[in-house]
């Protein structure tokens, strides 16, 4: 495999349960703060409820996104975008006459969520139009296209829990093959109600707060958030004196072809997606600081991730923060990878929230503690419905634009 040109990431924004920032979010993480609890923007009835993940409603939305009643997955996907421009340190305006491109993973954002046009037409009633117009203003990547009056490339990237490692992935070819100068790319998927249901249906929920890779773990909880990389060309970053916050040096994908919702129990998809981000970021095992692993909670996922972890990169740290943050589906990938570059920033990783008695069927183990890492490079990894491995390798800033005032 030809090795990647390194692609610089200078602004990155953050929100899910955690916090309305990637600051807050990072000392939320730092301190072992987790807030699961029962879903309040939708009832369930049947049985009782199993905590979710939810982001409180204080976050910033532009009143006309209010008035045309966006749904909350772009507005997620928004909040985010403006904090990965202020990170950058730029005004919007200034992207509008540039090749900018837009990339975001997600599930619910794809999806037509208007429970009550469906429910009109099935008893026969006249449907309520306005649900359909909103779905249609509604995807986030077409939102953020509008928002910042944008021309480039734009992409929805609709591949389960995958989506948003894809889209990172995929944003970052674009800026190597010279396709745009820069990308906003990430994920963003809001809690919903057929969501809920689905994975109820699956019976892969505890009813307690998620414990990944614990000998006591019995499933996932759901989440909601979004998180945004800005990725720009070496060209602009020069331009525009922008410093690296980090870089992607590497992406892999792979699929199990297995089963629609099971991972594959030797884990052959992720081996492959792992070797071949190695490959591409030419970064060997012994390189990597530590892993930002999927962990689900559930029990196959972990096994499954344990197993491979322990194989390919023996003796390197790793944790969940899906005991933070909830499972955020399509913005689960881009969450970690912003959350691991934080990680390498600060030289160390937060305990895997809920683990505390070992598993003896997994021959790895989370950290579980607040951990100091030593390194520049780090892999972040996402496993998806459907058989879909994703894996970054990403890698700290270094400070290579010369300030000439």
């Amino acid at each position: 495999m030809k090795p990647a040109t390194p692609v610089p990431i200078v602004g990155i924004g953050c929100i899910c349960s955690a916090g309305t920032t990637l600051a807050q979010c990072m000392q939320s993480l730092y301190r072992g703060e987790r807030y699961p609890a029962p879903p309040t923007r939708f009832s369930f009835s049947g049985t009782s409820a199993f905590p979710v993940f939810e982001v409180l409603d204080n976050f910033f939305t532009p009143d006309r996104w209010k008035q045309t009643e966006v749904l909350r997955t772009s507005q997620l996907a928004l909040t985010a975008a403006l904090e990965a421009l202020e990170d950058a340190g730029l005004d919007p305006r200034e992207l509008q006459h540039r090749r900018i491109g837009v990339c975001l993973g997600t599930n619910v954002g794809s999806s037509m969520n208007n429970e009550s046009f469906y429910r009109d037409n099935v008893e026969g009633c006249d449907p309520y139009i306005p649900p359909v117009e909103r779905f249609l203003l509604s995807n986030p990547v077409c939102g953020i296209v509008s928002e910042f009056e944008l021309n480039g490339p734009a992409q929805t990237v609709v591949n389960a829990c995958s989506a948003g490692s894809d889209a990172i992935g995929i944003a970052a070819s674009w800026i190597r093959s010279g396709l745009c100068d820069a990308v906003i790319t990430g994920g963003a998927d809001e809690m919903y109600r057929v969501t809920y249901a689905g994975f109820k249906s699956l019976f892969i929920n505890d009813d307690s707060p998620c414990k990944p890779f614990d000998a006591h773990r019995k499933g996932l909880n759901l989440g909601e958030g979004a998180a945004i990389l800005l990725l720009v060309s070496q060209a602009l970053a020069q331009e525009l004196r922008l410093g690296p916050r980090g870089y992607v040096l590497g992406y892999g994908s792979a699929s199990d072809a297995y089963h629609f919702t099971k991972p594959r129990p030797d884990g052959k998809g992720l081996r492959r997606a792992i070797e071949e981000a190695l490959a591409a970021a030419e970064v060997n095992s012994g390189d990597v600081a530590f892993i930002n692993a999927h962990g689900t909670g559930t029990i196959d996922n972990d096994l499954a991730e344990s197993i491979v972890l322990s194989e390919m990169l023996p003796g390197v740290p790793f944790l969940s923060t899906k005991g933070y943050t909830g499972h955020t589906l399509g913005a689960s990938g881009a969450i970690e990878a912003a959350f691991t570059i934080a990680c390498l920033e600060t030289g160390r990783i937060p305990a895997s929230a809920g683990f505390s008695v070992p598993d003896p069927q997994l021959p790895g183990l989370p950290v579980a503690q607040n951990t100091p890492v030593s390194g520049s490079v780090a892999i972040s990894e996402t496993l998806a419905f459907g058989g879909n491995n994703a894996v970054l390798v990403l890698g700290k800033g270094i400070p290579t634009i010369e300030h000439n005032d």
